[in-house]
């Protein structure tokens, strides 16, 4: 009794450790400290001048429209992260931004991130054009 008992509080810990939830929340971390946290830093405060805060601003809070593309194709001395990143990744790491330092914004799911490169993409492609 006490064997299965204690075998049955192992896999509960261990489901809660690998649960989606918490994977996200580990792997969104890692996700930064790897791509983002050299320029924004770990404490998401940036370098004042150079690198923005991630903390409390509109691009990172606000409306999605802005956040992921400037993500995928960069702006100003920020790379673009469209070919380093799955969608998966993206939303994974803008999430934990969004979710962080005291952030409160809304967690930003794969589909949104695929859903943006495909119209960034479409954007890209000339229209229209003639041969001459």
């Amino acid at each position: 009794m006490k064997r299965s008992v204690r075998r049955a509080a192992t896999a509960a810990a261990l489901w809660v450790a690998l649960s989606p939830v918490a994977m996200a929340a580990e792997t969104g971390q890692s996700l930064y400290n790897d791509n983002c946290a050299a320029c924004h830093q770990r404490s998401g405060l940036g370098i004042k001048g150079a690198f923005p805060t991630l903390i409390g601003g509109k691009m990172v809070t606000g409306p999605l429209p802005a956040l992921i593309p400037t993500v995928l194709n960069g702006r100003g001395g920020m790379p673009a992260f469209k070919s380093d990143l799955t969608d998966a990744q993206m939303a994974l790491v803008l999430s934990y931004i969004r979710s962080s330092w005291g952030n409160k914004a809304s967690a930003i799911t794969t589909v949104q991130v695929t859903q943006a490169r495909i119209k960034a993409s479409a954007a890209a492609k000339p229209k229209n054009l003639q041969a001459h």
